[in-house]
């Protein structure tokens, strides 16, 4: 081999190596991920979410080629199975959810399914973004629009809120999940301001209360 080549060579092999402790090595996943981990996910390792696929990686490669060239009837997952709605749950179980995303998937919601997949929970809460929220303050009118409540407790009724598409308001005077020990505002000026509302969904501290019915896990190996 010529001393060139030689050089190339190593430079090569280098640059691979490189490569292989980047991606791979303990402690350095943070460095290639997407971004920063969501609000309350970090100081979670990476493997908490993305649990490693089944068998060796030249299994997976092997049966996805096989699978590009027809000769497999289904792809396999590479390095990570997908993150799911099981995923988070495994964490975030609430049996009491005011809002589970399973429900989303009756057939009455299929408007809103088309519109923001509320039956998917990174569908609101995607994750790699440094923030708590991802969706925006006026998501509750893929669903309400035609609400219409018998005896309405608010002192400026919903349905003049919906007629106004004063959608954000909803979020002033009711958490999403209902996990928070608060009381309903029943007046409107009663309510949060928009402002903390959007603050919490970029990563403040709640203002609906400091009293949670259910806490994440820390961890799904609990």
């Amino acid at each position: 081999m010529k001393p060139a080549a030689k050089i190339g060579y190593k430079i090569g092999l280098g640059i691979a190596l490189l490569a292989v402790v980047f991606f791979f090595l303990p402690g350095l996943e943070r460095l290639h991920s997407l971004g920063p981990a969501n609000t309350g996910h970090e100081t979670l390792a990476c493997q908490e979410c993305h649990l490693p696929t089944s068998g060796t990686t030249r299994q997976q490669v092997q049966a996805n080629l096989n699978y590009a060239i027809g000769m497999r009837a289904t792809p396999v997952d590479f390095q990570h199975q997908p993150v799911t709605n099981a995923t988070c749950a495994a964490c975030h179980d609430r049996p009491n959810d005011n809002h589970p995303a399973h429900r989303f998937n009756e057939p009455r919601f299929a408007e809103a399914r088309e519109q923001i997949q509320p039956q998917r929970c990174v569908s609101c809460h995607q994750e790699h973004n440094g923030v708590r929220m991802t969706q925006n303050l006026t998501f509750c009118q893929n669903c309400h629009q035609d609400l219409k409540l018998k005896n309405d407790p608010l002192d400026v009724s919903h349905q003049a809120l919906i007629q106004d598409d004063n959608w954000p308001s909803c979020l002033t005077c009711h958490d999403f999940h209902g996990n928070h020990v608060m009381d309903v505002a029943t007046k409107v000026n009663n309510g949060l301001s928009l402002e903390e509302v959007a603050a919490y969904f970029q990563g403040a501290a709640s203002p609906y209360s400091d009293q949670k019915r259910y806490h994440a896990k820390e961890t799904r190996h609990d």
